[in-house]
C-alpha cells in the first residue's frame, strides 16, 4: 500500500526519470565536430574520432528513441497534457528551422538582387552554371509533393483506424523519400560548381545541402513510424510520433518550394 501511494501521481505530467543519454550524446557531438575539423586539416586521428563520434550519435539515437517508445506505448506516460507540450515543443522546433533557413534564403537573396563588386556585379556570377530548374529540381519537386500526399494519406489512415492503408500511404512515402535522395546526389555529382565556387556555391549547397540532411532524418523518423505502426503502438487516439513526423514533411515541402522559386529566380541575369 506504501508503495501504491508512493508511485501515485496527483497530476497529468511526466518526472522523467534520470537518463545518461544526453550527455553521452554530447560527448559523441562534440568528438564528431573536433574529429571532422581534424579531419579536413589533414590531422592524424581525425578520421577516428569523426567515426567514433557518429556511432556515438547513432548509438544514442536508437537507445534514446528506444526509452520514450517504452515510456510511451508501454508504461503510459505521455498523456494529453504531456502530448500537447510535446506538440508546443515541435511547433517551436519547426520555428527555429524556418529561422534557420530563413537566413540561408536572406544571404542568397542579398547577393543575387544587387550582386557586389567582388563578384563582377553580376548574378549568377561569371563562371557559374546554373542548374535548369525544369530538371532535376522540378522532378524532385514533384516527388516530394507527392510524398507528402501519401504521408497525408498515412496520417488519416490511422485517424479512421485503417491500418493497412496506412503501412501501404508509409512505405509509398518512403520510397518516394529514398528517391528523392538518391536524386539529390545525383545532381551534386553533375553539378559544374562546388561549395567553394564564389557565395552563389556556398548559398546554393548550404541551402539545399541542410534540406537534404532534413530529408534524410525525416526518412528515419518515418521509417521509425512504420516499424512502430507494424507493431500495433498507434491508435486512433495516440499516435504523436506520426504527428510529429507529418509535421516535419509538411515544413520541408514549403522549404524545398521556396528553394525551387530560388532556382527560378536566378536564369534572369541581374547587375547592380
Amino acid at each position: 500500500m506504501a508503495n501504491a501511494t508512493k508511485n501515485y501521481h496527483r497530476h497529468p505530467y511526466h518526472m522523467v526519470d534520470p537518463s545518461p543519454w544526453p550527455l553521452v550524446a554530447s560527448f559523441g557531438a562534440f568528438l564528431a565536430t573536433s574529429g571532422g575539423v581534424m579531419y579536413m586539416h589533414g590531422y592524424s586521428g581525425g578520421g577516428f574520432s569523426l567515426f567514433t563520434g557518429i556511432m556515438i550519435i547513432v548509438y544514442c539515437m536508437y537507445v534514446w528513441w528506444r526509452d520514450i517508445v517504452r515510456e510511451a506505448t508501454f508504461e503510459g506516460w505521455h498523456t494529453n497534457m504531456v502530448q500537447l507540450g510535446m506538440r508546443y515543443g515541435m511547433i517551436l522546433f519547426i520555428v527555429s528551422e524556418i529561422m534557420f533557413f530563413f537566413a540561408f534564403f536572406w544571404a542568397f537573396f542579398q547577393s543575387s538582387l544587387c550582386p557586389s563588386p567582388e563578384i563582377g556585379s553580376v548574378w549568377p556570377p561569371k563562371g557559374i552554371e546554373v542548374l535548369g530548374a525544369f530538371e532535376v529540381p522540378l522532378l524532385n519537386t514533384i516527388i516530394l509533393l507527392t510524398s507528402g500526399a501519401s504521408c497525408t494519406w498515412a496520417h488519416h489512415a490511422i485517424v479512421v483506424g485503417a491500418r493497412r492503408e496506412a503501412i501501404m500511404a508509409l512505405i509509398v512515402t518512403l520510397v518516394l523519400a529514398v528517391a528523392f535522395t538518391g536524386f539529390q546526389v545525383f545532381e551534386y555529382v553533375n553539378a559544374t560548381f562546388g561549395i567553394s565556387d564564389s557565395v552563389y556555391g556556398s548559398a546554393f549547397f548550404m541551402a539545399t545541402g541542410f534540406h537534404g540532411f532534413h530529408v534524410f532524418i525525416g526518412t528515419c523518423f518515418l521509417a521509425i513510424c512504420l516499424i512502430r505502426l507494424v507493431q500495433y503502438h498507434f491508435s486512433k487516439e495516440h499516435h504523436f510520433g506520426f504527428e510529429a513526423a507529418h509535421a516535419r514533411i509538411g515544413k520541408l515541402l514549403a522549404r524545398y518550394l521556396s528553394i525551387f522559386m530560388e532556382l527560378l529566380s536566378i536564369h534572369q541575369e541581374v547587375t547592380c
